[in-house]
């Protein structure tokens, strides 16, 4: 496990999971938020991200957290170990609302400068969809995948447990 990708709804957890794998692993950790959106919620255009994420994936060891589906596939063929936090939607929404009231008005660790926290109904809206809008389509390029490690976490206690066994 040297160059790990993590995907899941917003709220799943991958930001938190790719900190702790990082220190454990001791393995750098790059979060897609902090390099893709510039202040004032301004995303960096595709052909961008694209060019910052094929100089990542050529570091020997990596942990990017980060969906980003446009851009997933240099990641996936790039990464030895998939992580796909599979986390319900119940779960997920609850983390996001508590994220939003955290943070509200101050920017998060895994988030780019002057992109401060505020109530995002749309948000809200994508985790709560992301199990029935984009889980199949993760799921079936997952199962196309050869030659790689995947692991697919259902709740917070498999990915307590995943750790405990790191």
């Amino acid at each position: 496990m040297k160059r790990i990708m993590l995907i899941g709804s917003g709220g799943s957890g991958k930001s938190t999971l790719a900190r702790e794998l990082g220190e454990k692993l001791n393995n750098p950790v790059y979060h897609l938020d902090v390099l893709f959106w510039k202040p004032n919620w301004v995303g960096v255009e595709k052909d961008e991200q694209q060019k910052v994420q094929k100089s990542l994936v050529q570091k020997s060891a990596w942990i990017i957290d980060g969906n980003y589906s446009g851009t997933m596939d240099i990641r996936l063929e790039a990464a030895d170990t998939i992580i796909f936090l599979d986390i319900p939607p119940t779960v997920c929404t609850y983390r996001a609302l508590k994220r939003m009231i955290t943070y509200r008005n101050r920017r998060r660790p895994d988030m780019g400068e002057g992109c401060e926290e505020h109530f995002d109904i749309g948000f809200l809206k994508w985790v709560w969809s992301y199990p029935k809008e984009k889980r199949p389509g993760i799921l079936k390029k997952l199962q196309q995948l050869q030659h790689k490690q995947i692991i697919q976490l259902r709740s917070p206690k498999q990915v307590k447990t995943f750790l405990e066994t790191m």
